[in-house]
Formats: structure tokens, sequence, C-alpha cells
């Protein structure tokens, strides 16, 4: 039995549809190609930066030293690890070079969390997009189903009997936008949740990593 969205034939509903519902169908498919492209390029990115996170927490771990993990921060750019370190890093030096030692750990503390706030916002960079992909693109999709059942009625009202025979074609373009819609947002509220967890655990990452570099600031500056 053929399915029966193979006998649909979407090209004649778009071709055939009026300007307000081809203004909501370029809408919905922006919102889509927005979406994905969003998809893509943080999934790219944030298993760049995870990969460079291992490698970067492997070379902290080994070297006792904080200038010599300072000096290999550039081979780790992509890891937002090594962006925190870097702030942190700066407070240690800023400290250093006026009083010969760290004394001020609540400023070190506060300098590793502004790292980590920086860090965190570039990871949610066009976030938003997702989120109003997932929350808008249903009422955008409604409104073309709705505009599409007004004017299926006013032709079922101007043309007298017919039935469903003559608003069919209407009624079937007018909730064609309503699948748009919901094709464009589902996948934006999944994208969401799954980048909005991978933040979360990066940022949980960074948390501890903030601690382990305080351990490392007071070997090796606790005893000047």
């Amino acid at each position: 039995m053929t399915p029966v969205l193979a006998q649909v034939d979407f090209w004649g509903m778009i071709a055939g549809s009026g300007p307000v519902p081809l203004a909501v169908m370029a809408t919905l498919l922006g919102f889509s190609i927005l979406s994905f492209t969003i998809f893509f390029s943080k999934f790219g990115a944030f298993r760049k930066a995870a990969e460079a996170n291992a490698r970067f927490l492997r070379a902290f771990r080994k070297t006792p030293r904080m200038d010599a993990i300072a000096a290999a921060t550039e081979q780790y750019k992509a890891a937002p690890l090594a962006a925190v370190f870097d702030s942190g890093y700066t407070e240690v030096c800023r400290q250093v070079n006026a009083r010969s030692t760290v004394t001020n750990l609540l400023s070190l503390e506060r300098s590793l969390q502004l790292g980590i706030s920086e860090e965190i916002g570039r990871l949610e960079k066009n976030m938003s997009w997702l989120a109003t992909t997932a929350a808008v693109a249903p009422f955008i999709g409604l409104l073309g189903t709705v505009v599409g059942i007004i004017d299926a009625f006013q032709v079922l009202g101007a043309g007298g009997a017919g039935g469903i025979s003559q608003v069919g074609p209407g009624l079937s373009e007018a909730l064609f936008t309503t699948a748009l819609g919901l094709f464009a947002a589902i996948p934006a509220a999944i994208m969401y949740n799954y980048f909005g967890n991978s933040i979360k655990e990066m940022g949980q990452r960074m948390d501890d990593f903030s601690l382990e570099f305080l351990n490392l600031t007071e070997r090796n500056f606790g005893e000047q």
C-alpha cells in the first residue's frame, strides 16, 4: 500500500499557496536552516573543545610548574580549560610581581570565575536562536494555518455548494504550514537541550579545574 505522504503533492501545495502562507513557509525554512547550521557548527566546536580539554588537562597534571604550563597554553587554544588557566595565571603573576607570592586567594578565585563565565558565554553563543526557533516556529506555522483556513472558508462561502472537495486543497495547504512549524521547532528544541547539557558538563569541568589550579598555586607559592 502506498504511504499517504507519498501521495501528497508538496510542491503543488507550495506553488498554489498565497503570499501569506508562502511568507510563513519561507520564514520557517529560514529558521530550520539556521538551526541546523548552528547545530553542525557547535557540534564540531564542542567536540574540538572536549578533545583539547582532555589534552590540556593531561599536560597540566603532569607539569608541576605553572610557568611551564603557561608556555604551552598556545597549543591548546581550543580548550576552555586553557582559557581559564590563563585568567588565573594572569592574577598569579600580578600578585607574585607585587609581593613575590600569592597572598590574596579570594582575588584569584574571582579571576578564575570570571574566566569560567567568559568561556561559558562563548559556548552559549547562538543558543538563543535555537531557543527562539523551538518556541516561535509552531506559532508561525499556526498563523499560516489560520490564514489558510480563513481563505478556504471564504472560498466555500463564495462558491456555495461543493463541500469538502472545494475546500480540501486549501485546508491541506493550511495544515502544511503547521507541519513545517513543528519540523523546524522539534529539532531546535532537541539541539537546545543537547547543547545545554554539554555546556553544564563543561562548566562543571571548569569549576573542578579551578580547584586543581588553586591547589597548584598553593604548591608553587604557598611556602614563600
